[in-house]
């Protein structure tokens, strides 16, 4: 995974402490009572899903809210629903959503992705997930965080099973794991019939291996498109082109 000190290099983007806002050019995030802050991940994944389609999106384990308010920003014809079953987050998101421009495209669901998906009939045209990624070890320190992104409450089988109700026949289904979960839940998305279209390789830095895909899954096969993103140039905080063309539409310093 991206090295802690590179999510604190992140954050410290926008001059931002733990207990004050995260402030994006068109909305801001409250992360106080949430156990996950503001991170690469989300904001790669934000950036990076598919949003061409006009329909209906959902965000599975929204948490602040904030990859679903990427995606109401990205696409003004686009609606959204997240579903949280943290109770802290998700009255955090609430208040993120409430003071964003696009509230009225924005609909939030306190319940499991596994209830969700049991009790809907709505299918979706994109779906997207920063999902948890521990699958063993034992829990260390903050035990919150690492509980929001262990496996336990959200085994990677379940996501699936989810998505392969809930995505639409021509919807994606958009995901940021770390190297070896991502291939294992590329391999395993194929026993749900999803199948990998779209792959991006994330470094660190230029000289540091990949430590990141960010995966587009579809019902249909079609021909894989493969490329790399490479966040810093060398010092925290050079960002590259690619990283600002990417996310430059948020963050208040590009």
């Amino acid at each position: 995974m991206f090295p802690e000190s590179q999510q604190e290099n992140f954050i410290s983007m926008g001059k931002t402490k733990k207990t004050e806002p995260f402030r994006f050019k068109q909305f801001a995030i409250n992360q106080d009572k949430c156990n996950m802050k503001v991170g690469t991940d989300g904001v790669l994944l934000g950036a990076w899903a598919t949003v061409e389609l006009d329909g209906l999106a959902l965000d599975i384990g929204t948490g602040t809210g904030l990859i679903a308010l990427m995606l109401a920003q990205r696409n003004p014809e686009l609606r959204v629903h997240a579903v949280e079953i943290d109770p802290a987050s998700c009255h955090q998101a609430a208040e993120n959503f409430a003071t964003c421009p696009w509230s009225d495209r924005l609909d939030l669901f306190d319940s499991s992705i596994q209830d969700f998906a049991a009790q809907t009939s709505q299918t979706y045209d994109l779906i997207v997930s920063n999902p948890p990624f521990f699958s063993g070890g034992t829990f260390t320190s903050p035990a919150n965080r690492q509980l929001v992104r262990h496996t336990v409450k959200l085994p990677h089988g379940d996501l699936l099973k989810a998505v392969q109700k809930l995505l639409s026949p021509a919807g994606s289904f958009c995901v940021v794991l770390p190297v070896m979960e991502g291939l294992r839940f590329i391999e395993m998305a194929g026993h749900y019939n999803l199948h990998c279209v779209r792959k991006t390789n994330v470094r660190p830095k230029p000289n540091k291996p990949v430590e990141r895909l960010l995966i587009q899954l579809e019902r249909q096969h079609h021909p894989l498109v493969e490329d790399e993103l490479v966040i810093q140039q060398g010092e925290p905080n050079e960002w590259t082109p690619d990283y600002k063309a990417l996310t430059g539409e948020f963050y208040l310093d590009f």
